[in-house]
């Protein structure tokens, strides 16, 4: 799956699968042979060690992509796409990339919102990694720069976050993520406090889910 902002090259948004693994097992113990009754009963051998089976951890930041949405190509500045119409619950995942400019939000790994963002310029660049959603405030204002953050999304706690923006191009950010306001205010409804935020700047996790 291609995409990117309008303007920028086309890079593949951060989806990725991971395997199943396969679940421990318990082993029956091998029985000792019986011994003669006109004989000393002898000591049983002891039981060979048995290598055990145990799940693996999954790899950080791994997901199941079921569907991603139809944009149509690059996504402009200020638009955005939302389709959550019978997607199943499930858990919240929110990848975003800084070289597409580019943000999605899956549910059970069905993409049900992308959007182009703004984010952090030079010495305020967005930082890379997985982050856990810490807070949630529908009317954050900045205490560092007094400039309002709605819907905010806090990852961060030197103030890194998701929230409401005039997202156009040319812009930048202090670090933080800019989305359009009623995107924001449509993640701020389905994300949850401990929903992982995945951002990476073109740099792929695992294959590409493919259009």
């Amino acid at each position: 799956m291609m995409r990117a902002a309008l303007g920028f090259a086309a890079t593949a948004v951060a989806v990725v699968y991971f395997l199943g693994v396969l679940p421990a097992r318990e082993v029956e113990p091998v029985a000792s042979a019986p011994v003669a009754a006109a004989k000393p009963a002898a000591a049983a051998p002891k039981p060979a060690p048995v290598a055990v089976v145990t799940p693996a951890p999954q790899p950080e930041g791994t997901f199941t992509v079921k569907r991603v949405l139809d944009t149509g190509g690059p996504i402009r500045f200020g638009t955005w796409f939302w389709d959550d119409k019978d997607v199943p619950a499930g858990p919240i995942v929110i990848t975003v990339d800084l070289k597409a400019q580019t943000l999605s939000v899956f549910r059970g790994g069905y993409e049900i919102g992308a959007t182009a963002i703004l984010y952090g310029d030079e010495g305020k660049e967005t930082p890379l990694g997985t982050f856990p959603i810490t807070e949630k405030d529908a009317d954050h204002v900045s205490n560092l720069y007094h400039a309002p953050m709605p819907y905010m999304l806090r990852l961060t706690n030197d103030g890194v976050s998701i929230h409401g923006a005039e997202v156009e191009q040319g812009y930048a950010t202090h670090g933080c993520v800019g989305v359009p306001v009623k995107f924001a205010k449509l993640l701020f409804g389905v994300a949850s406090l401990g929903d992982k935020v995945i951002i990476t700047s073109g740099k792929m996790m695992g294959p590409a889910l493919e259009s």
